[in-house]
Parts: C-alpha cells; structure tokens; sequence
C-alpha cells in the first residue's frame, strides 16, 4: 500500500549526495512591468544551508522574486550571485537549482520516472546512471511500484512525491518552493511541513520557500521575509517577527492582533502609561513622550480572562459579544467599556469561564505583553 506523502518525505535522500548548500546574493534586484514595480530595490543575502521563507499576501512579489532567483524572470535591474558568481544573466538550466512548482508542474505526456529522469538527461547524465538514480529516489518516495504511471493517474500528493524528487534527484544547490503545499488536505500538510524541514536538515540544502500562510512560516523557517506591494518590510528569525512586528500590517499579517491606539499620559522609569479610550493603561519595556500619539499591538494569546485577585497591571471589564471553540483554544470577543472590542485566546482546558454572550468577564495582561508598532 502506498504511504501518505507526510511519511515517504523523510526517506528522501538523493544518490550520491554532497553535503552542501548554496549562499545566495540579491543586490538592488527589481522587476518592473510596465510602470508597474513588482519586485522593488530587494537585497537579500542568504547563508548556507538556511531555510529562508519569503511570505506575503497575493501581488506582494514573492513568487516574482523566486522566479527571478530560478532564471525564469529577468531582474529589469540589480545583480544575483550564488556562492559569489554571478547567475543574473545565467539561463535556469546552468544554475543547478531545483524548483517544486505550486501544481508542481509535472510533464503530462511523461511518465513519473520519465518527469524524475529529465533534469539528469538535460546535464547528460548516462542512461544507465539514470536508471539507477530514478529508481532509487522512486523507492525512496514510496513510489517504486509508480515509475510507469502518468501524472493524471496520481493523487495531490503523489504527485507533489514526484515533484520533490525530480528537484532533489542531482542534488542542486539550492532547491526552491513555490507554495508546494497548497494543494495537500491540512492534516497532510502539516504532516508534509515537519518532513520538508526534517528533509532540510538531513541534506544541508540552503532551501528557499514561498506561501501565503502564515503558520507554515513561523513552523518551518530559520529566517522569514516578510513582502509588501515588492518590498522587504521586516526580515528575523519566526519567534522575532512575531513577538516584536515593527508595523501594524506585520502584526496584522503575522498572527492575529489587538490594536490599542492612545496618547502617553506620563512617564515611568520603566515605560509609561497612555489613555486608550477611558481607560488608563500601563506599558514598560519602551519610553515615550508624554502627549505623543502611541499604537500597540496585542496578541489575543497574552490576554487573560481574571478574577477579583488578579494582580494584573493592566484590566478590563466587558461583555462577551461572540466566541468560537477550536478544541484546544476557545476563542472571545470582548466588548469592553473603556476602551474597544478585544479578542483573546485561552485554553480550553482548565478553564473556569463557560462562554456565554452577553456574560460580563474581567480581561488582563501583563505590562510587557503588547508590543509598540508603526502605523502603515
């Protein structure tokens, strides 16, 4: 029987290969269609064997700027080096790259081993070589018994197998994702997520990876780059982009967030406390004047419901206005009359409060749980 794409994944492993990546360099690289600047002034360098995403929401530039890495698009200005040479001119076929498209572009008049073998035919590989990498990289997928069949014959996700091998099988230096995962069900999604990043870390590829969702960046990612309208916003590590977006739409993009909008009453030697609404609340961790205008973005995870004992700096009265239950967080809509509507996040279990709309809860956090962000 044929396993799921999650578990054939970690048996990847291509034929005779070198334990290497590829450092990458995008100078000033820019792409314009017309008047239209798709990809705008981005310089990126990327070290050896890294798991680099590059995440944003549709038009943002992100698969343009892949391509343009790939050779599929020529930069209408700026320079790309790969371990120092420079490829911006290089066609694809002589940047050893491996590409997995978003409908993973497999040729449908081939047959499965037929779409593995022509990346190893194009550097002209020998035939009987060839016969002996494709059938080994189809055991290693789960694909042994498959190599005759045709793409329309597969499923998503033997056929996102098939994708992956035909990049791993002359293992290149860097090997590119375009939304791979897209078309897989959640569960083998998620599943397919660990495997790729144990795969990453078993090959020492300098793997780069475009998508649209934002928990399979913050799982997967040693680096994220955050795109908007062609530009590099925020660059970091997952765990520093989310705790510490440096603008609302990179708190708002990344994660849900509350966004609380004040002006700094006064001063504190560890912070400050603003007015938001008719409420007084207190931030630490951050100066700011008195007077000048404050916006701070709150996760709905660091928000607690309290009771009459809590010692919370910062709290709240409200009415619940709406929750949903999700199994493992239970999901509210707070109403509050100081200030605005909160939404929150609290485990399910353990927890002493039964959601009921219209019920009046107390919320807290903590000084330090929101984060001071710039307006877009």
């Amino acid at each position: 029987m044929v396993q799921q794409a999650g578990s054939a994944i970690s048996g990847i492993e291509p034929v005779d290969a070198p334990q290497r990546g590829g450092a990458l360099q995008l100078d000033r690289v820019s792409k314009m269609y017309g008047k239209v600047r798709v990809v705008d002034d981005v310089s990126i360098a990327l070290e050896r064997g890294e798991f680099v995403t590059l995440l944003g929401p549709s038009g943002s530039g992100k698969t343009t700027l892949l391509m343009m890495i790939a050779g599929f698009v020529a930069p209408t200005s700026g320079e790309i080096r790969l371990d120092g040479r420079t490829v911006t001119s290089t066609p694809p076929e002589d940047r050893n790259l491996g590409m997995v498209f978003q409908g993973y572009a497999l040729f449908p008049h081939m047959t499965v081993a037929e779409n593995i073998a022509f990346p190893l035919q194009v550097r002209k590989i020998s035939k009987s070589e060839i016969g002996t990498r494709v059938q080994k990289v189809l055991e290693q997928v789960q694909l042994g018994a498959l190599g005759g069949r045709y793409p329309r014959q597969l499923s998503g996700g033997q056929q996102q197998r098939v994708a992956l091998a035909r990049a791993l099988v002359f293992m290149p230096d860097l090997l590119l994702l375009d939304e791979p995962l897209s078309a897989l069900d959640r569960k083998l999604r998620a599943d397919v997520q660990l495997e790729l990043k144990a795969l990453h870390r078993r090959l020492g590829l300098t793997f780069i990876y475009v998508t649209h969702d934002q928990e399979e960046a913050l799982s997967m990612s040693d680096r994220v780059f955050v795109l908007r309208n062609g530009r590099i916003v925020q660059q970091g590590a997952p765990s520093e982009l989310y705790e510490r977006p440096r603008t609302r739409f990179v708190a708002d993009f990344l994660g849900k967030s509350n966004f609380l909008s004040g002006s700094v009453e006064s001063t504190r030697p560890d912070g400050f406390s603003y007015r938001c609404g008719k409420a007084t609340l207190i931030q630490t961790g951050v100066t700011a004047k008195p007077g000048s205008k404050v916006l701070l973005a709150l996760r709905p995870e660091k928000i607690e419901i309290v009771g009459a004992d809590s010692r919370l700096p910062n709290q709240l009265a409200g009415t619940l206005v709406n929750w949903s239950y999700t199994g493992a967080a239970t999901h509210l809509l707070v109403d509050t009359q100081d200030a605005q509507q909160i939404a929150l996040t609290v485990p399910t279990w353990g927890q002493s409060v039964s959601p009921e709309v219209g019920a009046k809860i107390t919320i807290g956090w903590d000084s330090n749980a929101p984060v001071c962000v710039e307006e877009d």
